[in-house]
């Protein structure tokens, strides 16, 4: 990534300078990957629009949170720590998987933070009540990292992440890289905010612009969970479904992507 590495609040951010005058793009990444799976992304966007990925807490190098069983809120808080030391009173938020989960609740904690909001692959969260077990499709994801490791842990899972798997070997590649290098503490954390997270009430009230953008293969978070997220939003919200694309959508398909995103900021400049 041509991004300039900062640290901020204990945070790892890559900073891509763009116009002043024009509104930062603030990425936050999903469980299984990191700042660096929205390379292709930040490469296919204009240069003139400052971008800005976090790893977030507990990935890559940033801290974990002091939580071990934290919320979507938690990180949310800690965007906002992050936003504040970085200068940036207030940014289009794009969010992929579990990362919409948190831009949706930072869109509910903070609406006067967000210009518009992005929400790719969008996960809703599972809605556990605080200190109850995770479901055991969920929790299975932490047992299976501790027990297998980064490596093939990565091997198992990635390949339903890819629409066509077999058609996009460099992807793939990504993907597993990516997921190989989760901390397992991190990820535990972020697999628990996945259970306590509830995005649809977070929606409600969110009525900044928004745009709803999903994979037609997503297997992991599929078009009905993206459909139901839109339906949940209350201001002016646009929809695509990407044929032939799976649940990695920034990674698979950048250039449409940008394309979508970079069209939606400037139909909502003045939003």
């Amino acid at each position: 990534m041509t991004s300039v590495r900062e640290l901020a609040e204990g945070v790892e951010v890559f900073r891509r300078r763009g116009e002043a005058q024009r509104c930062a793009f603030v990425l936050l990444h999903g469980v299984g990957s990191n700042a660096r799976s929205f390379e292709p992304l930040v490469q296919a966007l204009p240069p003139s629009i400052e971008t800005i990925a976090w790893n977030a807490p507990g990935y890559g190098q940033s801290k974990p949170l002091a939580k071990d069983s934290p919320a979507p809120r938690d990180y949310a808080a800690a965007l906002a720590a992050v936003m504040d030391r970085l200068g940036i009173s207030r940014a289009v938020l794009v969010g992929h998987s579990l990362g919409s989960l948190f831009a949706a609740s930072f869109a509910a904690n903070y609406p006067e933070r967000v210009s518009a909001l992005a929400l790719l692959s969008p996960a809703l969260g599972y809605r556990v009540p605080a200190h109850e077990p995770l479901p055991p499709a969920v929790q299975q994801r932490i047992d299976e990292l501790n027990t297998l490791g980064g490596q093939a842990f990565a091997a198992k899972r990635a390949a339903r992440l890819v629409g066509d798997p077999a058609q996009k070997p460099h992807v793939l590649a990504a993907v597993e890289r990516a997921m190989a290098a989760v901390h397992p503490q991190g990820y535990a954390q972020a697999v628990r905010a996945l259970g306590a997270g509830d995005m649809l009430a977070d929606l409600a009230a969110v009525s900044v612009p928004s745009l709803v953008a999903v994979g037609s293969k997503d297997l992991i978070t599929p078009p009905d969970n993206a459909k139901a997220a839109r339906d949940a939003l209350r201001g002016k919200t646009t929809y695509h479904e990407i044929a032939g694309s799976g649940h990695a959508l920034p990674q698979e398909e950048p250039a449409v992507v940008a394309r979508l995103l970079a069209a939606f900021v400037g139909d909502n400049a003045h939003a």
